[in-house]
């Protein structure tokens, strides 16, 4: 740390910094309020604006004497972890006082990633970086200061640490990893930086050596005793041994009675074990604690707002997660669970604003995306008075049918013809613990029905109007785990499969078991059983499911129909689009074989294919094929049936991607 002992520059001084939001104030730079936005240029003349950042994650002004080799330490730490990490999202600007001639020292010494800022317009006094350096001011969304340190050594070291711990917060693990592993090679006693390199390792699905860090650590004295069996709560809870877990965290509870991590570990435990009452107490406890670390402390805060959002009262549940958001900013769980609040109650135009917050902490995260789309296709909704009279409608006829068992189709002739192929998802019965994000069932539904819409082979009926039609029937998600609603459901939306199933929350991830029902004969032509780990990719996981429900539709339900026309090489087809026919498809065309009668009885074999044709052109309900061979030539009324052969031996089909 350095002291400068000069005067502070004249009151009267110029000063070119652009202030948003509140005058320039040369009072305490404190946590929340939006930090005074300044323009300043790099050697190179380059202009630095950092109004233009406020969409960043987060930006990381520095400020440092480039004389000084104790002020200049964090930041060199902070560019080798950019250089290392090139997908860190670590934005930092060094802002120093010094002169030109020694800036262009220490660049060519050091040839940092980061610009280097000539401060001339007295930014250095506004944020109150002149006295001690270095002083180190980390802002996040809309330039909201994060955090404040000022001075060298041991600062710098619970600057990085909390650094990391924000890190760890934004999924970012190998990045927190490697930020506490450079604190404790140069401080082995820093037991914070232990802690998320612990903490790390859980979250990446290293049980066992988090276990070993957290254990290692709780045979110390003092804070690392604490810690430590903190993190153990953590492991054993996650490991599934729920008692071992509930007896530390009261070991815990009498050492530090002031922490609140582990009453919320309590709180995840008693909950899946429906206790209810008593997970409520442990979580109000939680929030109420003095002690523990912030961004612990705002997980607590979610779960508490989860809690009441499960009871449906989504007012008290919205203030619990602002005040998460409140603590740590990059909370996208928070925000998102916000937004269906909202989408409880109907308003959506809230629900989307919510869901665009969270899209801008993560571009990339699936749950706000897919959240986001599903209320800006409702608002439209809202907006289109035709169409909403045209659901509405439909809603109450579906409704009718319901209650009344009437079927909704007609008794059809044809019973060899494929007809479309529709599906209907239910929402999945969710049951065990209190995951920390709301709304998986919906997203995994939403995703899975865009794309095997995509694919052409299936028809999944729209979301709205399932939506509606269980508010239309007040039916719930408890009221569809039972498998006979879940079936009368998908016979009146004219499914022929329906896909339902549950999603046991755990510890350690998500169980989810998907069962495809035939509303028809009520058989069960797949389940799937799956362990969404907690860094499992949701994508990945949604396309691996889709190519699992294509392939068994594919196998299970044939396309299958007539030959209409035949004249010479133009051959048609009575199937289409609308049945699920892409290009590509091949068939056999099929002759049935005269039975053989045998000691009083008909025997007969499978019919005989004859031809094989392939589809060239499309239609909707009629498609063009080419020969590939031929036994006999053509004719009308000839059956034909999907060749799948060929697909069992790829593992799928064109429409499988």
């Amino acid at each position: 740390m350095r002291l400068i002992s000069r005067l502070l520059i004249p009151v009267a001084m110029v000063i070119t910094v652009i202030v948003s939001g509140t005058n320039a104030c040369y009072g305490r730079i404190a946590s929340g309020q939006t930090a005074p936005v300044f323009s300043l240029k790099d050697l190179n003349g380059k202009t630095y604006d950092l109004s233009m950042m406020k969409n960043q994650p987060m930006v990381i002004l520095y400020f440092f004497d480039v004389g000084s080799r104790p002020s200049q330490e964090g930041l060199l730490s902070l560019d080798q972890l950019a250089k290392r990490y090139e997908d860190a999202d670590l934005i930092v600007w060094g802002i120093t006082l010094s002169s030109k001639k020694e800036v262009a020292g220490f660049l060519e010494r050091t040839q940092p990633g980061f610009p280097v800022l000539l401060d001339k317009s007295g930014v250095s006094d506004l944020y109150q970086a002149r006295m001690i350096l270095p002083t180190v001011c980390i802002l996040g969304p809309e330039l909201k200061v994060l955090d404040y340190f000022q001075g060298g050594g041991k600062t710098t070291e619970i600057m990085l640490v909390r650094l990391a711990e924000r890190k760890l917060r934004r999924k970012q693990i190998m990045l927190a990893r490697a930020i506490s592993d450079e604190v404790v090679k140069k401080n082995p006693q820093n037991v914070k930086a232990r802690a998320v390199k612990g903490y790390a390792a859980l979250r990446e699905g290293n049980v066992g050596e988090a276990e070993k860090i957290f254990g290692d650590m709780s045979e110390k004295r003092g804070q690392a005793e604490v810690l430590g069996k903190e993190g153990l709560v953590a492991v054993y809870a996650q490991k599934g041994a729920h008692q071992k877990a509930l007896m530390l965290a009261k070991d815990v509870e009498q050492t530090a009675p002031d922490r609140a991590y582990v009453h919320m570990v309590k709180g995840d435990i008693l909950y899946g074990q429906n206790k209810k009452t008593e997970a409520e107490a442990e979580y109000r406890a939680a929030v109420e604690k003095e002690g523990g670390e912030h961004y612990q402390k705002a997980v607590a805060y979610n779960q508490l707002g989860r809690f009441y959002a499960s009871t449906g009262k989504y007012k008290r549940s919205r203030e619990l997660y602002d005040q998460a958001v409140a603590i740590d900013p990059y909370y996208i769980e928070a925000t998102s669970n916000k937004g269906i609040t909202y989408e409880k109650e109907g308003k959506w135009d809230k629900a989307l604003e919510a869901y665009r917050r969270a899209m801008a902490l993560d571009k990339n995260d699936t749950f706000a995306a897919v959240l986001a789309k599903k209320a800006q296709e409702m608002i439209a909704l809202q907006k289109d008075v035709q169409q909403k009279k045209r659901i509405d409608r439909l809603v109450k006829e579906l409704a009718a049918r319901y209650r009344s068992q009437k079927k909704s189709r007609p008794t059809i002739k044809d019973t060899w013809t494929s007809r479309p192929m529709i599906l209907s998802f239910v929402d999945f019965h969710e049951k065990g613990g209190l995951a920390e994000r709301d709304g998986l069932s919906a997203v995994l539904t939403s995703q899975l029905g865009d794309q095997l819409n995509a694919s052409g082979r299936v028809q999944v009926v729209e979301r709205v109007l399932i939506e509606r039609l269980l508010e239309e029937l007040n039916l719930g998600s408890s009221d569809l785990a039972d498998p006979e609603t879940a079936l009368r459901l998908g016979k009146v939306l004219a499914a022929k499969v329906i896909g339902t199933g549950s999603l046991y929350y755990l510890p350690d991830g998500t169980l989810l078991s998907l069962r495809l029902i035939d509303t028809e004969t009520s058989a069960i032509p797949k389940v799937v059983t799956r362990q969404l780990g907690s860094r499992a990719s949701l994508k990945k996981e949604v396309n691996r499911l889709n190519r699992e429900i294509l392939r068994t539709i594919i196998l299970k339900y044939p396309l299958q129909g007539y030959v209409v026309q035949s004249s010479g090489d133009q051959v048609m087809i009575n199937l289409g689009s609308n049945q699920g026919v892409v290009l590509g498809t091949k068939f056999e065309v099929l002759e049935e074989q005269e039975p053989i009668k045998y000691k009083g009885k008909l025997l007969r074999s499978s019919p005989k294919p004859v031809a094989q044709i392939e589809v060239v052109q499309i239609e909707p309900d009629l498609s063009y094929v080419r020969i590939l061979n031929q036994e006999r030539p053509l004719k009308r009324d000839d059956k034909v049936k999907e060749k799948i052969e060929d697909l069992v031996a790829m593992g799928g089909s064109n429409v499988i991607q």
